[in-house]
């Protein structure tokens, strides 16, 4: 064993250890929570996208430019690709609300951390 092992207490290491879980934990949640954001706004741009082709037909008197959009096949693309761009956006969300719940979870861990080590230090 080193020297600078012998003198750390297993309280000492395992202190150490949980300073090193929650600083993973708070990069993971930042990192969650940017990619939630980068899903959510780009699964609402695509589940708005395919919307307005859906219900472009059935609004204006265009019905054909260079396909006919009321063709079934073309719709039933159209509403399947909905259907994943609005899963795609409820994943998203999940994931940024579980980054929110752990972020804020992490502060109140880091306060009361803060409110032990002034009981300690006086």
């Amino acid at each position: 064993m080193a020297e600078g092992e012998d003198e750390r207490s297993p309280a000492v290491m395992v202190i150490e250890a949980h300073e090193e879980l929650v600083q993973h934990m708070e990069d993971g949640e930042r990192k969650i929570r940017t990619l939630s954001i980068i899903t959510v706004v780009v699964a609402f741009l695509l589940a708005a996208s395919y919307f307005s082709q859906i219900l472009l037909p059935l609004v204006s008197p265009t019905r054909s430019v260079q396909v006919n959009l009321a063709d079934p096949a073309l719709i039933s693309v159209e509403v399947l690709l909905l259907i994943l761009s609005a899963a795609w956006l409820y994943v998203g969300v999940r994931n940024y609300l579980f980054s929110t719940r752990l972020g804020r979870q992490i502060r109140e861990v880091r306060a009361e951390e803060r409110k032990i080590e002034k009981r300690i230090t006086g």
